[in-house]
């Protein structure tokens, strides 16, 4: 691949699957809405929000001849190509009839796609190619249970990929040489300890890390057939620093680097002696996109992210195409892919109020058109509008964050409440990533159901150096959590809620955040959403797939190490489970039976705990899904139950349960307060 992202470090965090529509539909709770709000912004119907969108995931073949996407045959989403520029001509490839196609790409030669899937959301994903031209699909991984890693492709070896599969050792992936037609593998290394592995363009595996117990990782050089150290990245880097492409000649390679600065620069290192030289100095943020020129490799455009991507360029003679991206859109730009010329960029383009558009552009001619809008059905339906804005923690901290109000509480667009409306704090998994601007189902879920929405970048976040998130380092359930009640406490200060009517929701590290706030702070919040969210830090560190072993070191830096007597303290008392007795304020989780990552025993923990102490709780549990939602009836029916959870808790708009759980597996183990909702829907 010629456009390459700053490798993401391990997070908790798996999106779920989401896409929107437009409805006209009576509510059935109204006491919060106005009869202004009432004319002005219909109850969108969730079938629409949480559906698949009409299209999603646009890409330009490497050859420019072809257009891609995902859509629906059948209800399921599948991967289309038809002609650039003629959406109408599109045919769908796949056939999926279950879960759907999750993610894709294309081979450089523009004769395959490659798509992956697992089954029922565990995580171990097998790789499979399509031929363009015959449409005969195989699966390029067949080996039972184990998770393949596509790693690159090259120009200059068409019909080859490298992949990492760990069918041999499941916590190492050891490193193939595959024939994209025939599927016939061909061992380069075997893996007995590296994290991940690098080729150069001529597919050779070249730069290999190898993570130290103490912390931070070694970068190892092969030369001779061994390797050898080269560089050591420190343990407070190496979140932040990371390995992106070789240079054409295979000499050396550049990285996103926090080694002499707090934020990344972009540094260009000597494969022979390891020496740095700078390329583009640190700034305000962390590097955030790279492009590469597809042929030459070197960088064009780099973007950076405070509140929304921010693009620059390389050299002086591509700073017009770099303003182009920051001025020539509706909205935040990120670019997700390239021609082999060069020529034509894939293009996502986000104003946070409309679904988004996909767009080519012409890098040539430093133009653009529109491939397709995610959701056109959408086109005259009102959405809320995100406010990017910035929180002073407690301790002097800022907290990047984003602010949506409800549209009958902001009519200005300017992020000022006109009116004081409840409040759903909603947290971000990982904690590992970050929330950005930007179009969320769920975020205009809440607003059009009369909830202002808070998403705080904590401490822990990435992408705003590597102070902020070694902040957040054996902070889990400490000053982690205080961000977010300095969060709160602004909301309350600038009027927009009350004290007493804010909702803490999310998933992953966000459902912790929600167990967390109910035990830890039990009187801050009036009601939360637990999404597949840890319970107990301590079986959480035991149970983490097998082939995360390479980065126990961070989990153990990060949360604290059960090796010894004071990690294990930390570990129980930073446990939301420890404090299940604290709770006094209703409790809605949601858990994937297949979840590899946070386990289903972590809700089943502190739902039995709950039960043992008579404290009511809501528990959904879906047999189909791991860490988070893929199938849009899944999502749907979770999002009926949040509503109506909602709803009696907080008093927003509610669309009635309908037949919104037809086609989900979801099976209520615990209905605690939400008995005559589900006696309702006969579930």
């Amino acid at each position: 691949m010629t456009f390459l992202r700053k490798l993401a470090p391990v997070a908790l965090l798996a999106a779920g699957h989401l896409a929107f529509a437009d409805a006209d539909i009576t509510n059935q709770h109204a006491t919060l809405t106005t009869d202004k709000q009432a004319i002005e912004t219909k109850l969108i119907e969730r079938q629409q929000l949480f559906g698949n969108p009409t299209y999603f995931q646009g890409r330009i073949s490497p050859d420019g001849k072809w257009m891609s996407y995902r859509a629906d045959v059948d209800g399921v989403s599948n991967v289309w190509i038809g002609k650039r520029g003629k959406i109408d001509s599109a045919k769908p490839i796949t056939f999926d009839t279950h879960r759907g196609i999750p993610q894709y790409r294309w081979s450089l030669d523009s004769k395959y796609v490659f798509y992956i899937q697992d089954n029922d959301g565990d995580e171990n994903w097998h790789m499979y190619r399509v031929d363009i031209a015959s449409g005969d699909i195989k699966d390029m991984t067949p080996y039972g249970e184990m998770r393949a890693q596509p790693v690159m492709q090259s120009l200059k070896h068409p019909g080859k990929i490298l992949v990492g599969m760990n069918d041999r050792d499941a916590k190492w992936h050891d490193l193939y040489m595959v024939d994209i037609a025939t599927g016939q593998r061909t061992l380069l290394e075997q893996n007995d300890g590296f994290g991940q592995y690098w080729a150069d363009h001529n597919l050779k595996p070249r730069l290999a890390l190898k993570s130290r117990k103490s912390g931070g990782y070694d970068l190892y050089a092969k030369n001779d057939d061994q390797w050898q150290p080269l560089l050591f990245v420190p343990a407070e880097d190496e979140l932040v620093t990371a390995p992106l492409q070789f240079s054409a000649n295979g000499k050396g390679f550049y990285m996103t680097d926090s080694r002499q600065s707090d934020t990344s620069q972009l540094s260009y290192v000597d494969m022979a002696t390891g020496n740095t030289t700078t390329v583009i100095e640190a700034g305000e943020a962390d590097i955030e996109n790279v492009v590469f020129d597809p042929k030459t490799h070197k960088p064009i455009v780099y973007s950076r992210n405070l509140l929304v991507p921010t693009w620059s360029a390389v050299k002086k003679k591509h700073s017009k195409l770099a303003a182009e991206l920051n001025t020539g859109f509706d909205g935040s730009t990120n670019v997700l892919s390239q021609t082999n010329d060069n020529r034509y960029w894939t293009i996502y383009n986000d104003s946070s109020n409309r679904p988004a558009d996909y767009m080519v552009f012409d890098a040539k001619k430093q133009s653009a058109e529109i491939m397709f809008n995610t959701n056109p059905k959408l086109e005259n339906a009102t959405f809320a509008k995100m406010h990017g804005t910035e929180i002073i923690s407690r301790d002097g901290k800022s907290l990047f964050s984003y602010l949506t109000l409800p549209v009958h509480a902001d009519p200005d667009k300017d992020g000022k409440p006109n009116e004081k409306t409840p409040m759903v704090m909603f947290v971000h998994g990982g904690p590992w990533a970050r929330d950005s601007f930007g179009f969320s189902p769920y975020v205009q879920w809440l607003a059009n159901r009369g909830y202002s929405v808070l998403q705080v970048n904590y401490r822990s976040s990435t992408g705003f150096g590597k102070s902020f998130v070694n902040a957040g380092n054996r902070e889990w359930a400490g000053k982690m959590h205080d961000d977010l009640i300095d969060a709160k406490r602004w909301a309350v200060q600038q009027g927009v809620t009350d004290n007493d009517t804010v909702a803490i929701m999310g998933g992953s590290y966000g459902g912790y955040a929600t167990l967390v706030g109910l035990t830890f702070t039990p009187n801050e919040f009036a009601c939360g959403v637990d999404i597949v969210g840890p319970s107990n830090l301590e079986t959480l560190l035991a149970t983490i797939p097998p082939y995360w072993e390479s980065f126990k070191s961070v989990f153990h830096k990060a949360i604290g190490d059960p090796n010894t007597g004071e990690g294990r303290e930390l570990l129980q008392e930073r446990s939301p489970l420890t404090h299940v007795n604290k709770i006094n304020k209703p409790l809605l989780i949601a858990q994937g039976a297949n979840d590899p990552r946070v386990k289903q025993s972590e809700s089943d923990q502190i739902v039995n705990a709950m039960k043992a102490n008579n404290i009511p709780v809501t528990y959904a549990l879906y047999p189909d899904e791991g860490h988070g939602f893929q199938k849009p009836e899944n999502s749907i029916s979770f999002a009926a139950v949040s509503e109506q959870f909602l709803g009696d808790c907080l008093g927003g708009r509610v669309q009635p349960i309908g037949n919104d759980f037809a086609g989900s597996s979801i099976q209520i183990i615990e209905n605690g307060d939400m008995s005559k909702h589900l006696a309702e829907s006969n579930l």
